[in-house]
């Protein structure tokens, strides 16, 4: 039995469905999420014709380990910022055998915000191996943590799913 919301299955199952039928393999780079998009997409029976792999890189030092993010990004952007994102989503195409990836880094509460970073912030970023890349920048609000990281599971299948039709 799933614990994700009816939309979200239906993202996750039209994404399988689809992605299926194309041939097309899907990798994640989480952190907020720690392994919740993986999750909705494995929620649906095939998805192993889809889903290469996972990261959940929820420390720094994994986002660096696991996906090659810089040190010199870290320090200079913090881990909640486009560029994080955007070298985690690579990290994840050049450390997989998937077509297209998905990563998120935020802030999902209830502590953890500052005035230049609040909770509900999350940076996401999605890649095609051959070209497309989206990046949004969320700002959910300190609507509670749970809230949060199934609107960034949302909006991560969201991508994935325009970027395909790009």
């Amino acid at each position: 039995m799933s614990h994700f919301p009816d939309d979200i299955l239906a993202l996750a199952r039209d994404i399988v469905t689809d992605f299926a039928a194309k041939g097309l393999m899907i990798a994640t780079a989480e952190s907020c999420t720690g392994g919740l998009i993986a999750g909705a997409l494995t929620d649906i029976p095939g998805s192993s014709a889809v889903v290469d792999r996972g990261f959940v890189t929820y420390t720094n030092t994994a986002k660096m380990e696991m996906l090659g993010v810089q040190e010199q990004t870290l320090a200079r952007f913090g881990a909640v910022s486009k560029e994080t994102a955007l070298q985690m989503v690579h990290g994840a195409l050049f450390r997989s055998h998937a077509d297209l990836a998905v990563s998120v880094t935020g802030i999902a509460g209830p502590g953890g915000g500052s005035a230049d970073k609040p909770v509900g912030l999350v940076h996401l970023a999605a890649k095609v191996r051959t070209g497309g890349l989206i990046h949004r920048e969320m700002r959910y609000g300190d609507i509670g943590r749970d809230k949060v990281r199934l609107a960034t599971v949302r909006t991560a299948l969201e991508m994935l799913i325009a970027l395909d039709q790009t």
